[in-house]
């Protein structure tokens, strides 16, 4: 029996008459791009999230790029970010001119340390060559960063929040969403996501108007807003009307048909991964240095379920002869990387590189049945390397 690392074949199935009827659709209406299924899962994504607003674009590493462009965040400006993260997080930076400043995650959660993260931004600001601007917050794995205590950093410093939720959309800490802290929540479609689409897409999420309304612009090659025009006598069309320099990010209307249906089942698929990771924990008790920890009063979407073991490589060979996929994320932590190795990392991050080379990701997905969990089980316990 082959074991998926993730199965979007049975999703497929579990709904694939919807998943037809909703493309049968776009294609008799002939709206691909931002016809009405787009306005429609924007309001859906929105109300799922406790947002203000949501707009879709082409891509989770847009979604970053997109409120960056409307705070003007550019040359000499400084973005603190995780480096144990996926390249867009920290990528996005310098397209903008910026540069990031990597900080270092907490050894239970690899999510940002908010200790390591203050002391960042104090050391950046006494060296006196960069102006602190913003903080990308990455939910990795899926799970919450610690929001309340980095929203405190950001307001005492005066800066903006981002909750890079492309793995962890869905994901809440004490029954609240990350859009409860940050200025803007992003996320991704892409497919291997908790909530992934057929192609590739993203979404920003503020309960910003302005931020908003400077977004729907950016999205769509700085097309003039209401507030652009309020005034003036404009007759055709806005979007001919380009008051800033943007971007050509749309999501696909046929994408957005078929993210309205799997929105509808994400709920059950979330309560489906989290007994998963409870099976998993309780089967390799004893067996791996670590099995994930959550943040006290958090729910993670399981994006990944990552486990520790000190022969972390032994391991994976080992699983792949039983027919167990797995995955390391992230062997190489961005700042290790020769392009995004000039970027400033004050004091180090150990932590990063440490867990760079134990962390194991074994498969997960919502339809993982009991038997299925049990050889993938069976087969880390029968490791003796």
């Amino acid at each position: 029996m082959t074991i998926p690392f993730i199965d979007l074949a049975t999703q497929q199935k579990r709904i694939k008459p919807q998943i037809d009827a909703a493309i049968a659709k776009v294609l008799a209406h002939g709206a691909y791009v931002m016809g009405p299924e787009v306005r429609q899962f924007e309001a859906d994504l929105a109300a799922f999230a406790g947002a203000k607003h949501a707009l879709s674009c082409a891509n989770g590493t847009e979604a970053l790029a997109l409120p960056l462009m409307a705070w003007e965040i550019g040359a000499g400006d400084a973005v603190f970010c995780p480096s144990f993260t996926f390249a867009a997080t920290g990528e996005i930076i310098p397209w903008l001119g910026a540069s990031p400043v990597f900080v270092d995650i907490l050894a239970d959660t690899y999510n940002i340390d908010p200790v390591r993260l203050e002391a960042a931004i104090k050391a950046i600001k006494a060296e006196g060559k960069l102006t602190p601007k913003a903080i990308i917050a990455v939910d990795l794995f899926g799970q919450p960063a610690d929001y309340p205590a980095i929203s405190a950093i950001a307001k005492k410093y005066g800066l903006k929040l981002i909750a890079d939720s492309a793995q962890g959309f869905g994901c809440t800490l004490n029954g609240k969403h990350p859009a409860a802290w940050a200025d803007v929540v992003t996320t991704s479609f892409f497919p291997a996501k908790p909530l992934g689409c057929y192609g590739d897409g993203g979404a920003v999420l503020t309960d910003d108007d302005w931020l908003a309304e400077r977004i729907d612009s950016l999205r769509v090659h700085g097309k003039a807003t209401a507030s652009d025009i309020a005034g003036k006598t404009f007759e055709h069309d806005p979007k001919y009307l380009n008051v800033r320099v943007g971007l050509n990010s749309r999501l696909d209307t046929i994408q957005a048909a078929i993210l309205i249906e799997k929105l509808k089942i994400f709920a059950d698929e979330l309560k489906a991964r989290d007994a998963i990771a409870k099976r998993y924990a309780a089967g390799l008790k004893g067996s791996v240095t670590t099995t994930p920890m959550v943040i006290e009063g958090g729910f993670s979407t399981w994006a990944q379920y990552t486990i520790e073991h000190p022969n972390r490589d032994g391991l994976a060979a080992h699983l792949k002869t039983q027919g167990v996929p797995s995955a390391a994320y992230y062997p190489m932590p961005m700042h290790t990387q020769e392009v995004y190795g000039v970027y400033p990392r004050p004091g180090g991050l150990p932590v990063s590189e440490a867990k760079a080379q134990t962390v194991l990701a074994l498969p997960m997905h919502p339809y993982l049945d009991v038997e299925m969990q049990g050889k993938i089980i069976d087969a880390v316990r029968s490791f003796n390397g």
